[in-house]
C-alpha cells in the first residue's frame, strides 16, 4: 500500500503546509482519546521543530502533490517538542554507541490516517538512524499513537504527562525500541 507515496527531507519553505498538516492532525486525530482543553494543552508541546529540518532528518510523505505526513529521527538528546516548547530543548548531540536515537514529530493528515502514512515514515526514520550507527531508538507517543507504536515493537519504558497553562493534563507515554538490522 505505501508504494504509492513519495518522500523526501523537508526544506524551510515547507514550514507552513508542516505546521497546517500538524495542527489539523493534533485537532482531529487526538479528538477521539482527549478531550477538547487536553488537545488544546498538547498544541504547547507539539509542532515544528526546525532543528530536524536543518539536520535533514526530518521527512514528508506525499500522495501525489499532496503532502499526507511528516516525521523524522534525530541524533539530538531532545525527546519532543515544537520550536514554541524551549523548556525541552536539549540540542546536545546523542552518542549512537550508547544512547538510543530520538523518533521526533511524527503526523499523519487525517483523512489519510489508517493508510500506512505513518509506518512509511517511521520505516525512513528508523532506516536512516540505523544508518547513522545507533542500535536502539525512543519516543515520546500520544494517547492515540500508543497502539501505532507498540505494533511497531515499541515498548513503555514510562508513563508521563504534560500539564498545560489551562490546567489540563496531556499523557504522554515514552517508548524504546532496539533497531534490527536490515538483511543483507
Amino acid at each position: 500500500m505505501g508504494a504509492r507515496f513519495t518522500h523526501r527531507l523537508a526544506r524551510d519553505d515547507d514550514r507552513p503546509a508542516l505546521a497546517a498538516l500538524m495542527r489539523l492532525a493534533i485537532d482531529r486525530l487526538q479528538a477521539g482519546v482527549l478531550t477538547p482543553a487536553q488537545i488544546a494543552a498538547s498544541h504547547e508541546i507539539m509542532g515544528i521543530d526546525r532543528q530536524l529540518i536543518a539536520d535533514r532528518t526530518y521527512f514528508c510523505l506525499f500522495a501525489g502533490p499532496q503532502l499526507v505526513g511528516c516525521g523524522g529521527w534525530s541524533a539530538r538528546r531532545t525527546l519532543f517538542g515544537g520550536d514554541h516548547s524551549l523548556a525541552q530543548r536539549a540540542p546536545e548531540r546523542l552518542d549512537p554507541a550508547t544512547e538510543p536515537a530520538r523518533i521526533r514529530a511524527m503526523y499523519t493528515h487525517p483523512d489519510h490516517a489508517r493508510r500506512g502514512v505513518g509506518s512509511r515514515i517511521l520505516a525512513l526514520s528508523e532506516a536512516a538512524a540505523r544508518g547513522a550507527g545507533f542500535e536502539a531508538a525512543e519516543l515520546m507517543a500520544t494517547r492515540a499513537g500508543e497502539p501505532f507504536y507498540a505494533a511497531a515493537g515499541y515498548r513503555v519504558i514510562e508513563r508521563t504527562a504534560h500539564r498545560g497553562a489551562n490546567g489540563a493534563l496531556v499523557p504522554l507515554v515514552r517508548m524504546g525500541k532496539r533497531l534490527e538490522r536490515a538483511p543483507a
